[in-house]
């Protein structure tokens, strides 16, 4: 009989399960992907991790352990809502080693220890507000990382299923998804994304 796999085997599909979803997604897309990829079979995936602790299945429950070692190794970063995504890095990373994220993260515990320091920050520079600073890196971005940016925006603003259909030549993005309401509605939208 198949084995579930240990949260540090589910490391890889999680990783690829992200660069297929286009460097985000939700837990439920996450998971949904992950469990595709690794091709759990129904009996495996209905295993509850703790019946008198709630509905959380053993799949999910290593699956969240697996996000959580590969964000404290710097693979991906995820925000209050929900969404998880690859950071640099991890947009570099197709492939992590699960011996070396244990170990790194085991050692991180370890030695961690709290430090905080006042950072004096004594530059004179006149700052720019928040709506030019964000306008300028909008206009130096990347088209993949200005898609990427769109697909998580989307994903935070309660989006599923976020695909981008096309790039036109303003360096504007064309794409679908699904918009869920109060988790009872859902529609289909189509969405078109100017940065100029």
């Amino acid at each position: 009989m198949a084995k579930i796999p240990s949260y540090d085997k589910m490391m890889n599909p999680v990783v690829q399960a992200l660069h297929e979803l286009g460097g985000s997604g939700t837990i439920e897309e996450i998971n949904n992907k992950a469990v595709e990829i690794l091709g759990l079979s129904e009996d495996l995936l209905e295993i509850l991790h703790d019946s008198d602790k709630g509905s959380q299945t053993e799949v999910e429950y290593r699956l969240a352990w697996s996000r959580t070692y590969l964000k404290k190794y710097g693979i991906l970063e995820n925000s209050s809502r929900g969404v998880w995504a690859l950071t640099v890095k991890g947009r570099q990373t197709q492939q992590v080693n699960p011996d070396t994220v244990r170990r790194f993260v085991q050692t991180e515990r370890r030695t961690e220890k709290v430090q905080q320091s006042d950072i004096n920050d004594d530059n004179d520079e006149p700052k720019l507000t928040w709506k030019e600073e964000l306008i300028s890196v909008l206009l130096k971005m990347d088209p993949s990382a200005f898609e990427r940016l769109v697909q998580r925006l989307l994903r935070e603003s309660g989006f599923i299923q976020v695909e981008v259909t096309g790039k036109s030549g303003d360096g504007g993005i064309d794409g679908k998804g699904i918009m869920r309401l109060g988790g009872l509605l859902s529609f289909h939208v189509i969405f078109q994304c100017k940065r100029y």
